[in-house]
């Protein structure tokens, strides 16, 4: 059944114009994703879509008897609503009856009613399923104000509000913005294993390589259609640019053909070939459009490094009642390759406080060599001047820009090699996408030849271009390199090793890839991934790195006991999918949170402990 047909749409913002003539279908239990370059219009075709804007031309229609909802970027809140408003503001009958019989529990009126419309709407369902969403996105306080969180904050309970909604299909730009490895892969589970129909804007590749059956690619204002995941995506968009580009040799020898016929043709017999004419002019706007495709080219240089890099000396740090690092100790080498993970509100962004002098140490502390020059690219585009134009930005660090080799590049020319042509130099800031000021912001990190460069979520709203760009020039990247990301195969690409960090001081060097590390603590195997030496504070002759009787009986009773928890929690998993009782499924579901953080503390005190019996 067809469930969206999208029939020769056209769209233009004054003479730019977006795309014309687009045309596909979605049909029901289809995943399907949408990637192309930023600024090239992605998120306005879902604007059209959802009807919060109007196409220049065609027609969009949905199936009258689906129910649609939209994961916008920006999604509209009122600040004095509290969580769980923000998240009964549907207007389906679930939630009508939530409403009527949260009222009724507060005032003792009508509850018979509300029981009644509970039953009939299969409330009690969703109330449970909410239950299993807000724990899974890690949503506590349902009773702080929509005003008073983080945008991450917000991100999440807009995302829960989505999947709790109960509709057939549904629209999701980005979906995985703001949420840490664990959330990733619950939605990724979550998603797959649903029979929703899915259309969505994403730039992680590992979703799309999981989830979808169908990858739509708007370049150069047409629309690519491949029957696939993610790789065969790839594969197929090679064999077409491969293609192409013989068919453009054909096509660039008929133009310098045509043209010298053109220059030789005499006045008199031009109106006769006129046809020839209209034929060569659109040939030359082909190769055109062609040649306006480019690559993001980075050639910056560096500032050299001595030997002295940047040394952690049992530095500890607490905010308010968390502890960050407790007595953390760690001498960073030349050319270090780092992923920095952990759950959200582990104190990530704080070690990279300290790490920049940006923030001191509450003890230790932590020293730099004389010739580190950081380049940290932060999350927030809000230095950014809106008014500024794009030309101006560049020029306000300098006019020429040294490259490689000694060579010298102007402001002008550097645009140029990060996408932004010409026409765009002397565009506002405030004109451009969110991705565009992304990759502007990343120019003006490495404009200052940053040795110890620090990306912070450097994948939000970037497309997939971009980024496998960005990573081809990262690998051959010669200075210190650390990652703050979500985003599993940019950090499977690019670092040696990651520090995971717990949120309760202490910090885990594993070395491989993000993947390997959760396949490790999934199945609790030492022999996946190995551990780096550690970089808990010792000294020679320590007491405290032999293993005692009493923590030697806790490795022996966790060998026994995380398998069985692990049975545990699948025999848990298959009774809450059998459950027909609404307290019973509580009551599981409960249990279930409990077994997985049991789970998770035992098996990072049998990984510490492993570490010490060697």
């Amino acid at each position: 059944m067809n469930v969206l047909s999208v029939e020769r749409i056209a769209k233009s913002f004054g003479i730019r114009e977006l795309f014309t003539d687009l045309s596909f279908g979605i049909e029901q239990g289809q995943k399907v994703a949408l990637v192309a370059k930023n600024g090239t219009g992605k998120s306005t075709l879902l604007q059209l879509l959802t009807g919060k804007d109007s196409t220049d031309e065609g027609k969009i229609v949905f199936n009258k008897e689906i129910r649609w909802t939209f994961l916008e970027q920006d999604e509209a809140y009122l600040p004095e609503n509290t969580a769980l408003d923000y998240l009964l503001a549907s207007n389906n009958a679930m939630t009508k009856a939530i409403r009527l019989y949260e009222s009724a529990l507060a005032t003792g009126e009508h509850l018979e009613r509300a029981l009644d419309q509970m039953d009939q709407s299969g409330a009690w369902d969703y109330d449970s399923k909410m239950k299993q969403v807000l724990g899974a996105l890690n949503i506590q306080r349902l009773e702080q104000t929509m005003g008073t969180m983080s945008g991450g904050q917000r991100r999440r309970i807009a995302l829960a509000k989505v999947l709790l909604e109960d509709a057939d299909f549904l629209i999701l730009d980005e979906p995985t913005n703001h949420l840490d490895l664990d959330m990733i892969e619950w939605l990724e589970d979550y998603l797959g294993k649903s029979n929703k129909t899915l259309f969505m804007v994403t730039h992680d590749r590992y979703f799309l390589e999981n989830i979808t059956d169908e990858i739509l690619e708007l370049e150069n204002k047409t629309l690519y259609k491949y029957k696939g995941n993610f790789s065969y995506y790839l594969e197929k968009k090679a064999e077409r640019e491969q293609l192409e580009a013989a068919t453009r040799d054909k096509q660039e020898n008929l133009f310098r053909k045509e043209a010298e016929w053109a220059r030789k043709m005499p006045r008199a017999r031009g109106t006769k070939s006129k046809s020839r004419l209209d034929a060569f002019q659109e040939l030359k706007e082909t190769l055109a459009k062609k040649k306006e495709a480019g690559e993001l080219d980075l050639e910056i240089n560096i500032s050299r490094m001595g030997s002295k890099v940047v040394e952690f000396h049992r530095v500890k740090k607490q905010l308010g009642q968390q502890t960050i690092l407790d007595g953390f100790d760690y001498t960073f080498k030349s050319n270090e390759r780092v992923g920095l993970v952990g759950r959200n509100g582990c104190g990530k962004t704080t070690f990279l406080q300290l790490l920049t002098k940006r923030d001191e140490p509450d003890h230790g502390k932590v020293v730099n060599g004389e010739t580190v020059v950081f380049g940290y690219y932060e999350q927030s585009t809000m230095h950014l001047k809106p008014e500024q134009r794009v030309i101006e930005c560049i020029r306000e660090i300098a006019d020429f820009i040294p490259l490689k080799k000694g060579k010298t590049i102007t402001a002008s020319q550097l645009l140029e090699k990060f996408l932004f042509p010409k026409h765009m130099h002397f565009n506002t800031i405030s004109q451009l996408s969110g991705g565009e000021k992304k990759r502007l912001q990343l120019l003006l990190v490495l404009m200052k030849n940053p040795n110890f460069l620090i990306l912070d979520e450097p994948t939000n709203d970037l497309d997939i271009f971009t980024l496998s760009a960005l990573e081809d020039y990262l690998s051959q990247y010669p200075g210190c390199l650390i990652i703050v990301s979500h985003d599993r195969y940019f950090l499977d690409k690019l670092v040696d090793h990651l520090f995971v960090l717990d949120g309760k001081g202490g910090v885990r060097d594993v070395l491989g890839s993000s993947l390997q590390f959760r396949d490790m603590l999934a199945e609790s195997s030492p022999e996946i991934v190995k551990e780096k030496e550690s970089i808990e504070p010792k000294t020679k002759n320590n007491s405290t790195t032999k293993i005692s009787f009493k923590e030697k009986q806790q490795f022996t009773e966790l060998e026994r006991d995380i398998p069985l928890w692990e049975e545990k929690r699948v025999q848990l998993e298959l009774q809450m999918s059998q459950c027909a009782d609404h307290s019973e499924l509580i009551e599981l579901s409960n249990q279930l949170a409990e077994l997985n953080s049991k789970i998770e503390e035992g098996t990072l005190l049998w990984l510490t402990l492993a570490e010490k019996m060697g």
